[in-house]
């Protein structure tokens, strides 16, 4: 590439390639999937792929199939004889739109949200959520009134009625569990509750809990009297085989394994569920949708998403225990979402070269098909590859520049690194095809994203470094690898930039080390006694176990605070904030900024209305990325004559 002309990637085409499908269902002969739509506003759109290859949308224009239930959302849509049944932003309220017409809404108007949405006979079964009250309903698809089916924990999600239509499965939890922490699975009874109302006394009063302990992730029916479960219970979300209605003390069946397995013992009846995975890999992970699937049922076997953060393949697994059988490909990492038919499975992969696409895969060869849209795509020089690696204990993935941040070429020593610190905290970064990455490689501008300690996919021991330690093991980290960067000559500077709860950790890497000479906070927690007040029912608690609970360990609270700490910034702050974020009030970055101001620090603080807890409108992408942009040329001195000027606030260096 020549230094003279280079060529880089623009933020345009980061906001029209840079996101994924969400669900996926094969109806019939037809695969559905739902797809982000930046350029109509930051709609979620459901389309359909019919036999003969077309695509189509069967969402009408104007609707947007998304739900805020727990904030994050869950399973906004299903298939139905044709028609789709799904969750609209504006109003929340649950529609079936019948094939070619208009959506007709199946429940009232009013504050209630539904999410994680599974089709049973003529009703659609889901959680509703009404402020902090939640329950599983059953609701008619002929707008008939809806049915209270399950009132138990405090979160509810995953119900799956059983083959024979007796018994619903579901997985809950309470306060301050997350349901990374600890979940129930749990069974009750649907006989002779068929035309019970609302008003009456839902099942949730005698279900029995199938397996406690660890944290269950997904749960399916495998015939009326067994389950397969996800659950940690052996310090990896391990498939499990969960049998059901044997008597304590019951002789071995057959369908249940010994504790040398690594099996989970099930609360209601004694006997033990046998770990079909016995393997030091994940095959599930935090969930923060509600409706994830990490596997799905095909006749005698399972297909499975597997492995860790570094690589999550996809592959057939029987009862036997022996490792899957990988069909996944080239594929590096599958989004949680799988559809079966028992001939084919359809799910959403990334590499590191190809983006988020909806993939179909014969089972019995392998043979894969990619069905949605191919996108336009950058030149293949200009995206980057990942490596892998660990530093002292720490996962990342390096991504090198590509060449120098300066336009003539005429940079001298290492490039400019930024480290970026995925959100969550308990969620991880995949080494895949990121245009977001990409924007800043073809700039000369390296990427190190960080699997901080906390981070999911390399077991639960690995997630807990971060217990009470938040604010301190996911700075170190970050900081452990930014100090690798310089001493090993890749990086001449370093900063750091995240967005939610990476926000967080790089502001708090900002005023609590001074290896970072700037940071980026997307709609980042600034201050996180206030933030524990203020944020949603969700999260109200997650900090409990990632800081301690108040009022008895505030003191770490106030230690760790960035907002309270911003005299001793090492750098300038650009922080960037959806003004109608309900899960980070957008009072966070402002604090931030008026205390970094107080002090004669530099910042920058952009405000975006209509944007929420992430960005999905293609003006806002934009805007957000130019800005990065911008700020990465002022601190780390190169010029950016391609993107709006960014002025700092406070005193000139």
């Amino acid at each position: 590439m020549s230094r003279t002309e280079p060529v880089s990637i623009s933020a345009i085409d980061v906001a029209r390639v840079d996101d994924r499908p969400l669900w996926v269902e094969i109806s019939g002969n037809e695969v559905w999937w739902d797809e982000p739509r930046p350029h109509e506003g930051g709609r979620r759109c459901v389309v359909r792929r019919r036999a003969d290859g077309t695509v189509e949308d069967v969402l009408p224009k104007g609707w947007n199939a998304r739900n805020r239930v727990i904030e994050y959302g869950g399973r906004s849509w299903r298939s139905h004889q044709g028609s789709l049944v799904f969750t609209n932003w504006a109003d929340q309220r649950l529609y079936r739109c019948p094939p070619g017409g208009e959506p007709v809404p199946l429940t009232p108007e009013g504050p209630a949200r539904y999410g994680d949405l599974v089709i049973h006979g003529d009703e659609v079964w889901c959680v509703r959520e009404i402020g902090r009250d939640r329950a599983i309903v059953a609701v008619p698809l002929d707008g008939g009134p809806l049915r209270v089916v399950i009132q138990a924990q405090h979160f509810l999600m995953n119900p799956r009625i059983s083959p024979d239509g007796r018994h619903i499965a579901w997985i809950g939890w309470n306060h301050p569990d997350m349901p990374w922490d600890a979940t129930e699975l749990c069974v009750a009874s649907l006989d002779g509750t068929s035309g019970a109302s609302a008003e009456e006394a839902p099942l949730g009063d005698r279900p029995y809990t199938v397996v406690a302990g660890g944290a269950v992730a997904q749960a399916e029916w495998r015939d009326a009297r067994s389950l397969y479960a996800v659950t940690d219970t052996t310090g990896w979300w391990n498939i499990h085989l969960v049998p059901l209605d044997l008597p304590p003390g019951a002789p071995d069946s057959g369908e249940t394994g010994g504790a040398e397995t690594g099996g989970a013992e099930t609360a209601s009846t004694g006997a033990v569920a046998r770990n079909l995975t016995p393997l030091p890999m994940e095959f599930g992970d935090a969930v923060w949708k509600l409706g994830q699937t990490f596997f799905a049922v095909s006749g005698g076997s399972l297909v499975t998403m597997y492995g860790t953060a570094d690589r999550r393949r996809l592959g057939v697994l029987d009862e036997s225990g022996a490792p899957p059988r990988e069909i996944g490909g080239d594929a590096t990492y599958w989004s949680p979402t799988l559809s079966t038919d028992g001939t084919h499975v359809v799910g959403v992969a990334a590499s590191p070269y190809r983006p988020y696409e909806v993939v179909r895969i014969e089972l019995a060869t392998g043979v894969r098909e990619t069905l949605s849209p191919a996108k336009n795509l950058p030149p293949a020089e200009l995206l980057p590859t990942p490596e892998s690696v660990t530093i002292d204990g720490v996962h990342a993935h390096l991504y090198p520049p590509l060449r120098s941040p300066s336009p003539e070429g005429t940079a001298e020593g290492p490039p400019p690194y930024v480290v970026f610190v995925h959100g969550g905290p308990t969620s991880a970064a995949a080494p895949i095809l990121d245009l977001e990455v990409a924007y800043f490689t073809s700039r000369g501008i390296g990427v190190a994203e960080v699997n901080y300690g906390g981070s999911t996919g390399y077991g639960r021991a690995y997630r807990e470094r971060l217990r009470h330690n938040w604010g301190i093991v996911d700075v170190r980290d970050s900081e452990t690898v930014a100090r690798r960067l310089l001493a090993d000559g890749r990086a001449g500077k370093v900063a750091i930039r995240g967005g939610s709860a990476g926000g967080w950790t790089s502001l708090a890497a900002l005023v609590h080390s001074d290896v970072f000479c700037g940071a980026v906070a997307h709609y980042a927690i600034a201050d996180p006694e206030s933030w524990a007040a203020e944020t949603h029912d969700f999260e109200s608690r997650y900090l409990d176990g990632l800081i301690g609970p108040l009022p008895e360990t505030r003191q770490r609270y106030i230690d760790r605070s960035p907002a309270l700490h911003a005299a001793q910034a090492s750098g300038p702050a650009l922080l960037m904030h959806g003004l109608e974020d309900a899960i980070v009030d957008p009072s966070q970055a402002e604090r931030f900024a008026a205390e970094l101001d107080r002090h004669g620090g530099r910042w920058a603080y952009l405000a975006f209305p209509g944007e929420q807890h992430g960005w999905r409108r293609e003006e806002t992408i934009v805007a957000v990325l130019e800005a990065e942009l911008a700020f990465y040329g002022l601190i780390f001195d190169f010029p950016t004559p391609e993107v709006p000027p960014l002025v700092l606030r406070g005193p000139n260096p």
